[in-house]
């Protein structure tokens, strides 16, 4: 990442939409935010109708292709790739609906708890480990088969991992690259004037009752680094296949999140908050055309779907979207214009909370409102730790009512919350029905066409092992 920052562009206020996995992919998807498109959680099914950049980029003339993980819900698990390389590492259906019914109640089975912290530490496998190694290697060979195939189409690979990602487990060769005993530890807080959602979610894994140790934090932030390190090391592979290919020089490679974690700042862990630290996301961009610049203004994965589109038009025929998208393209400001806008959006209405949840980012300002909580406004240009609250400072009272004022323009929140509670009721029927009359499975399975793969008995062995060697041989 530091490489592809040192020769590209660098946005330093980047946002995602919606601090959770799968709504925040989807909203980035479909260039729409997630209250617009029914994506309130990681149950919510992602519609086969709502076109992506995907459907866009194979309309341009690319080849699109998804490796790793997209968390799509429901049966519909292409959204617009052409070609899908791995299953999903979670399920694909409703089970993981929250319940705004009992909001109060602690999600039990599928919902993180502190055994993400007990966990931490070294190992030389697990299921997350599994499943990052099988997609790096897809998309790697991916990358190959590119260079060796006839097909002359732009290509738009998406290599969606899922490290770095609680339980913070790693292999030994990147968990020591970190001295432990150097580990930075969270700034300590007053868990007592947190705010009303941090406390809904502090109960929610139950941090405050199992709670966790000064070890177990400092276990999880390492191996939290640690894994930041290893999908680095990805990262350079991909590039490195680029550049052996010969393809670098004439590929846009942008590097990104879906969320952050908060690593125990504020007693906090995990996303499902608006703080930094969850919602704020790397974002970086190199590649033909784009400069060496560092952008400060504020945008969020909203902006990368104008974004592709801007690339993929450029010196060709613009591409028009058959709806309003909710983000800007950072094209100009990438290739080192200026961008005009300073400004990032973001939603919640998923666990822990029983009213949807808003955030607004405009210049050195944050805004969070929620109909049960107080609002908070926060200076995170001259408060980056978000210690204090601006909202009943009267010398800020002008500021927060003009924001309050926005947060009512932009979201009927009343209306949300009860398509939120109708999708959860629905879903949850579901789930069960599907559940008892003999599951059916909507987890993506791999084609694998076995009979033509590496050398088979209708295949010249000789011209078998020249197509598939790159580079060529002369």
């Amino acid at each position: 990442m530091d490489s592809l920052a040192e020769r590209g562009a660098r946005f330093d206020a980047a946002y995602c939409n919606f601090p959770l996995c799968a709504p925040s992919r989807f909203s980035m998807l479909s260039g729409r935010l997630a209250s617009d498109i029914g994506a309130w959680d990681n149950a919510a099914e992602f519609p086969a109708s709502i076109p992506t950049l995907a459907h866009y980029l194979n309309l341009a003339g690319y080849r699109t292709v998804l490796a790793g993980k997209m968390h799509f819900i429901g049966p519909d698990q292409h959204h617009g790739f052409a070609e899908r390389l791995n299953t999903e590492i979670y399920p694909s259906d409703f089970a993981w609906t929250p319940d705004w019914d009992n909001a109060g109640e602690r999600i039990d089975k599928w919902y993180h708890n502190m055994d993400s912290l007990s966990e931490a530490g070294q190992a030389l496998a697990t299921y997350q480990l599994d499943y990052d190694e099988e997609v790096g290697f897809a998309a790697i060979r991916k990358l190959y088969d590119f260079a060796r195939e006839t097909d002359d189409r732009p290509f738009f690979l998406t290599a969606a991992f899922i490290h770095p990602h609680d339980p913070y487990v790693a292999r030994p060769e990147w968990w020591d690259l970190y001295d432990h005993d150097a580990i930075d530890l969270p700034d300590e807080v007053s868990l007592e004037s947190l705010d009303p959602h941090s406390q809904r979610v502090r109960r929610g894994i139950e941090a405050d009752t199992i709670g966790y140790t000064e070890d177990q934090c400092r276990n999880a932030r390492h191996g939290y680094y640690a894994n930041t390190s290893y999908i680095d090391g990805w990262l350079g592979r991909m590039v490195q296949a680029l550049e052996e290919t010969g393809e670098f020089d004439n590929t846009v490679v942008i590097a990104t999140s879906d969320h952050g974690d908060m690593l125990g700042e504020r007693g906090l862990w995990f996303k499902m908050s608006f703080f930094e630290r969850s919602l704020r996301v790397p974002f970086i961009m190199a590649g033909p055309g784009v400069a060496n610049t560092t952008v400060a203004n504020a945008c969020s994965l909203l902006d990368l779907f104008p974004t592709l589109l801007d690339i993929a038009a450029d010196g060709g025929t613009p591409i028009e979207p058959v709806g309003p998208l909710a983000g800007r393209s950072l094209w100009g400001a990438a290739t080192g214009g200026r961008d005009p806008v300073d400004e990032a959006i973001a939603e919640y209405t998923a666990e822990m909370t029983s009213h949807p949840m808003f955030m607004i980012r405009q210049g050195r300002y944050k805004y969070i409102a929620c109909d049960t909580d107080p609002s908070l406004l926060y200076d995170v240009v001259a408060d980056p730790q978000e210690r204090t609250n601006l909202a009943d400072d009267t010398a800020h009272a002008d500021l927060a009512a003009g924001f309050a004022a926005e947060v009512g323009r932009r979201w009927d929140s009343a209306a949300i919350r009860d398509q939120v509670l109708a999708s959860q009721r629905t879903r949850r029927l579901l789930h069960a029905a599907m559940g008892s009359g003999g599951r059916v499975s909507w987890d993506y399975s791999p084609a694998q066409d076995a009979a033509n793969q590496y050398v088979r008995d209708h295949m010249d062995w000789a011209e078998a092992g020249t197509r598939s060697r790159f580079p060529e041989l002369e």
